[in-house]
């Protein structure tokens, strides 16, 4: 939605009404990296990188420092490393990421009942009942700031607002380590000066169709009839884009269950230390995954492989994806992905794929984007499941073989 690098930083003061700001959008700083930094102070300050060590590996996060030179999450590697040679490469420790959110959610549900978790480092907090006790989100706001920085050492920016894009919107603007609230009064003034990528759900090659019509802020959008944008992209995408770029957002805070997982194991009949053949079933595992998530109404944030070797030693490597999702191409890629860092293996006896963090999926998807048509594609594909059997359409990876399986079923809960 935002410059990652803090350039354009944009903060309230305490004087500022905050009568109809009822939500607040708590969102930690540079998570992974700066979580990681609470064992390395010495490091403060510099360009450190979250992520293996590896021309194979893939940026989990980077501090902002590293930002300024261009370094994002999901970034390859060596890319980082060319951008900003002076980068520090720190691995992840995601035992310790768990236990930090776990701690910043504990402070969330204890200021307000009303919270709703959007993955490890982010959270919705409805306000409107505490006023009274506890005052709006000028009090609210800095007092959670404050307990998180002296309770977990982490660093919060928020947004408030009357709605929850725009809260979300204002925490981006208050990076780093900042708070900006947005009355009612001010919406409009608030998003028209902003680009078109502010706007939920444009990524970059949304950005340049919207170009394509002379749309490149808000305030293009707002002053284009929905009629309009409805006959370029749409309906959908049309009334959305026309609610969004007037501040329109009806949606209510929902606490969503992210102890809920999405999984599936298999043990082979025999060791395999054959790579293709470990993707093949990885495949197979992600498939299900991602038709049990679109059947649930749900998407994850998270992605997590399970390895376990002929000597039944076991590993498992996670990666918490910029959005949630239920596509099964991003699941599939970002499980291979996770299989390729950990290079060269002992037999394996056991592969495991699970998603988590989940939550209700989005009412708007990424317009137009790549992963949303892979989406439609695959629910195309489960409406023919559905009707004539699984067998009748699947990946053409999953036809080299046929061949007898010792499937654990799902892990996780329902």
């Amino acid at each position: 939605m935002s410059k990652q690098d803090g350039s354009n930083r944009l903060v309230s003061g305490p004087e500022v009404d905050d009568t109809t700001a009822t939500i607040l959008h708590v969102d930690l700083d540079a998570f992974f990296a700066s979580a990681s930094l609470l064992a390395r102070p010495d490091l403060l300050g510099r360009p450190v990188v979250i992520g293996h060590d590896s021309s194979r590996s893939v940026v989990t996060a980077a501090t902002y420092e590293a930002r300024k030179y261009g370094v994002h999450s999901a970034m390859p590697m060596a890319r980082a490393l060319r951008l900003c040679p002076n980068a520090i490469i720190l691995d992840p420790d995601f035992a310790l990421y768990s236990r930090l959110s776990q701690q910043v959610m504990g402070i969330l549900d204890e200021t307000s009942p009303d919270v709703e978790r959007l993955g490890i480092d982010e959270a919705f907090v409805g306000i409107a009942g505490l006023r009274r006790l506890a005052g709006g989100a000028n009090r609210i706001g800095p007092t959670l700031r404050a307990r998180i920085r002296a309770e977990t050492g982490l660093v919060a920016s928020i947004g408030a607002a009357g709605t929850k894009y725009v809260a979300k919107l204002a925490s981006s603007r208050a990076k780093p380590d900042g708070m900006l609230v947005v009355p009612n009064e001010q919406v409009v003034d608030f998003l028209h000066p902003q680009p078109v990528s502010a706007l939920w759900g444009v990524g970059p090659k949304q950005q340049d169709r919207l170009a394509r019509y002379g749309l490149h802020t808000i305030a293009d959008v707002a002053h284009t009839s929905e009629e309009r944008l409805s006959s370029w992209f749409g309906e959908a995408t049309g009334r959305h884009l026309a609610d969004l770029a007037w501040g329109r957002d009806p949606r209510a805070i929902v606490e969503r269950d992210h102890d809920k997982s999405f999984g599936h194991n298999h043990t082979f009949f025999r060791d395999v230390t054959d790579r293709a053949e470990q993707q093949g079933e990885i495949l197979r595992l992600a498939t299900g995954v991602g038709r049990r998530l679109r059947d649930a109404g749900v998407q994850a944030r998270t992605v997590t492989l399970t390895v376990r070797f002929h000597d039944f030693r076991t590993i498992t490597r996670s990666r918490t994806l910029p959005e949630a999702t239920d596509v099964t191409r991003v699941i599939v890629e970002t499980a291979w992905s996770l299989l390729e860092q950990l290079g060269e293996l002992p037999p394996v006896r056991l592969l495991g794929v699970r998603a988590s963090s989940v939550q209700p999926s989005a009412d708007h998807g990424l317009l137009w984007d790549d992963s949303e048509t892979w989406g439609s594609a695959e629910r195309a594909m489960d409406a023919v499941h559905d009707r004539f059997g699984a067998a009748t359409v699947v990946p053409a990876s999953m036809l080299r073989r046929e061949r007898k399986r010792d499937d654990t079923g799902p892990s996780g809960g329902d």
